[in-house]
């Protein structure tokens, strides 16, 4: 069956078994595209409006994205700089620090979520398709983490994008296909390094199917791959300039993890976060039950062909598996496999859709809502209780408009010269720089390595602002630097419970040549 047919026929048989369903809700089941634009758009007024509300800071690495984002550069010691250039983007268009990077964060999902879509679509029709994404609030890393976005929330509509163009590939043979998807898969490098596992599992995909090895003897993927090689180049180039300095800082974050962390952390954070798939397939009556006489599940596509659900697995839960088994004995971060569940909703319905009916999809339609309005306001409410009643210093707690118009004031005060860099404890130095007007540089743990735009040149020059916490032990190497300097001490409300936050700011004035020596080592991930 077609899939227009589908979106025809299938709804009067509905209507017979369900009665007479409301308008709204007749035209939403009739064009599921609609009923995904509204999830759509539910998830991005939900998950921009309740941060924005209650987070008076941004989250730690939004800050530090802002920050290297107005430096442009191609490649820091982390990671590479798509991301970045997003949220600078973002604050260029709208002026604001505020909200825009919880918007960018849900577009970037529920562009994941059309994604997904389009593949379950082509799978088994529109009907489960829209079921598929209905699953995927339900997924922890879908929504409470989604206001801290970084680069694991920049790769996720390129993982999204990269399974549904390599199955449109192999399976049509067009040309555009192909060369779309070496587009898409050198630009999901920007956003992450990570993007290269689901490549290689999509390459090993490819030379298991048939048909996808079939397509080997036309051009077409080799100019594909050509086109991703060249799009990739300058990524590699800047690597190697860099003598491969993300590689160091995800070793040494792996080894901070096994020192740190249970063997199980990131297996059980994982599996925590898809606890919640079994109940709401559960609560939606489609995990095995003894059917019910007075309602038939509706058979509304032929069943998914066994090889694609071969490929829902393999691409949708195998790098999440390897990752998993990887953790046991290199450590990982726990946030990490969060891009990796985006076909965890289209298998499981890829699975079970044959039990899909109108009620069924009535109650995943309810069930997503309130994941997504109740897991956001959950958030708005845990957010500004534990900042205000608990007092709990946490990143979204830090006045950082306050703190950026302090530091700006204070080295105005004493230098007459734009204030250019900042630097110190990193987490309070990027917010003296964050909303100054100066749009100064941040001098990433005082190591030139981690921060090749700040030069001897421009230290001299322009000088520094160094913040830190009050009572924060200086490193050894920067106490005789600092001797002698006057140093201001400034409070800042944060909670109404709370007293104040004491920050230090010193004003190392233009002139200065005594800057002390890169540090040894990379830095400490936490």
């Amino acid at each position: 069956m077609s899939r227009t047919s589908e979106s025809v026929h299938l709804w009067p048989a509905a209507t017979a078994a369900e009665g007479n369903l409301p308008s709204i809700w007749n035209g939403l089941v009739r064009h599921p595209w609609r009923l995904l634009a509204l999830l759509c758009l539910i998830q991005i007024a939900c998950w921009t409006v309740m941060p924005a509300l209650v987070n008076v800071g941004p989250p730690t690495d939004v800050v530090e994205g802002f920050m290297w984002g107005r430096e442009w550069v191609l490649l820091t010691y982390k990671h590479p700089q798509l991301p970045c250039w997003l949220l600078e983007i973002s604050h260029l268009l709208t002026g604001s620090f505020r909200w825009p990077q919880y918007m960018l964060s849900q577009l970037l999902v529920s562009t994941t979520f059309v994604l997904v879509y389009l593949l379950a679509r082509d799978i088994m029709g529109s009907t489960r398709a829209l079921a598929a994404v209905l699953l995927m609030p339900a997924i922890y890393f879908f929504g409470w983490p989604t206001p801290q976005f970084n680069h694991d929330y920049a790769q996720m509509p390129f993982w999204a994008g990269i399974s549904w163009l390599l199955w449109r590939a192999a399976r049509d043979g067009r040309p555009g296909w192909w060369l779309v998807l070496g587009l898409v898969s050198g630009i999901g490098l920007y956003a992450k390094f990570s993007t290269a596992l689901l490549l290689a599992f999509g390459g090993v995909w490819i030379l298991y199917d048939t048909r996808a090895r079939s397509r080997l003897a036309t051009p077409w993927p080799w100019l594909g791959l050509a086109v991703f090689l060249g799009i990739a180049a300058p990524l590699a180039i800047e690597l190697f300039r860099l003598d491969f300095l993300p590689m160091t800082y995800a070793a040494h974050r792996n080894a901070w993890v096994l020192a740190h962390r249970a063997r199980l952390y990131y297996v059980g954070v994982q599996l925590a976060g898809l606890a919640a798939v079994p109940f709401v397939l559960a609560l939606s009556g489609l995990l095995p039950r003894q059917p019910s006489p007075a309602q038939e599940p509706l058979q509304t596509h032929q069943a998914p062909e066994r090889r694609a659900i071969v490929y829902l697995a393999w691409m949708g839960l195998g790098p999440a598996l390897l990752v998993m088994v990887a953790s046991l004995f290199t450590g990982t971060g726990e946030s990490w496999g969060a891009t990796m569940y985006n076909l965890v909703g289209a298998l499981a319905i890829a699975l079970l859709g044959r039990r899909l009916g109108p009620a069924e999809l009535r109650r995943l339609t309810v069930l997503a809502l309130l994941c997504v309005v109740g897991v956001s306001s959950a958030y708005a409410v845990t957010r500004w209780t534990s900042c205000n009643v608990l007092g709990r210093l946490q990143p979204m707690c830090w006045p950082a408009r306050s703190i950026s118009q302090t530091a700006e004031a204070i080295w105005h005060e004493a230098v007459p010269g734009p204030l250019g860099i900042v630097g110190g404890e990193d987490s309070v130095a990027r917010l003296a720089g964050l909303e100054a007007a100066d749009q100064p540089s941040i001098f990433t743990t005082l190591d030139r390595r981690l921060a090749p735009w700040i030069t001897d040149q421009r230290l001299r020059d322009q000088g520094m602002l160094l913040v830190w916490p009050h009572g924060w032990k200086l490193p050894p190497r920067l106490q005789a630097w600092t001797a002698g300097l006057p140093v201001k001490t400034v409070l800042f409300d944060w909670s109404l419970k709370a007293p104040p936050l004491a920050i230090d700011f010193f004003v190392i004035p233009p002139g200065r040549t005594d800057f002390p020596g890169d540090p040894a080592g990379p830095p400490d991930p936490e």
